[in-house]
């Protein structure tokens, strides 16, 4: 059965998942608030910042935190809405935006923000509906944003755990650098991470970083016809290009397919 919307509810679904001027430049401007939050996130020192900056902390986790509540209220599948890795990369970033208030805002806690970079995802699932390019793409997509955003939040552990400690390791730009050499198995030997905590973040970048790029090198060379869109019955997300019916419950579906014809 599907399920009726009204009021609020209606008006927020419209606004994230409808189509019209409206939605379209609200959901362009989630995007850029996205890239502007994970640029300030990854690129901005970790060092104690002043009263503006904590100011500035709370206003940008308020706005996530609202974003997050108005995305599960309109959510179809509220109990798998909790579980989605971009979601709960949310709830981590809006905690970590507010502990300040509470404990000391450590280096421990600020480089989660990174996570922030998994919403990356939301800008493959909006923009793909736009272009037909997104869509036909969408699997390298997928894949290629998993290994940036996996990039940029080691990079962001390495800054954490190794500044102030590694003489290797002043600024960012030198831990992404680390982590670009490690992930690549280049090793040109003149930066090297130091202790036993550094060492297994090394072996984690090597092994994870590796298989990324191995998936990503797959989906080049295994393309595959089936297209991401969730079913409103059963909740099944990868049918067919040109489906009329989920193959799992038999409900009619409507996949958009605008510039595939």
């Amino acid at each position: 059965m599907k399920h009726e919307r009204k009021g609020l509810n209606r008006a927020l679904f419209w606004l994230y998942e409808g189509h019209g001027k409206w939605p379209f430049i609200f959901r362009w401007a989630l995007l850029i608030f996205d890239f502007v939050t994970i640029a300030y996130f990854l690129w901005a020192p970790f060092e104690q910042r002043g009263h503006r900056h904590v100011w500035l902390d709370y206003v940008i986790g308020s706005v996530i935190a609202l974003d997050y509540l108005a995305r599960l209220y309109i959510a179809r599948h509220r109990f798998n809405f909790f579980f989605r890795p971009v979601n709960l990369a949310d709830v981590v970033v809006v905690v970590t935006m507010f502990a300040p208030l509470l404990v000391s805002n450590f280096a421990f806690l600020r480089v989660l923000r990174a996570m922030r970079a998994i919403r990356a995802f939301t800008f493959v699932r909006r923009v793909k509906i736009l272009t037909p390019f997104f869509q036909r793409h969408e699997r390298v997509i997928d894949k290629v944003t998993n290994l940036i955003v996996f990039v940029f939040i080691m990079s962001a552990l390495v800054y954490a755990t190794q500044v102030g400690m590694n003489p290797n390791i002043h600024s960012y730009l030198d831990a992404l650098y680390f982590t670009v050499t490690s992930l690549t198995t280049t090793g040109y030997g003149d930066v090297l991470m130091i202790g036993r905590l550094g060492r297994i973040i090394s072996i984690i970048i090597m092994a994870l970083g590796l298989t990324l790029f191995l998936q990503l090198l797959k989906a080049i060379l295994e393309p595959t016809d089936k297209i991401e869109h969730e079913c409103e019955n059963c909740g099944l997300m990868l049918h067919d290009r040109d489906a009329v019916h989920c193959k799992h419950c038999g409900v009619v579906i409507d996949i958009p397919t605008r510039g595939l014809v």
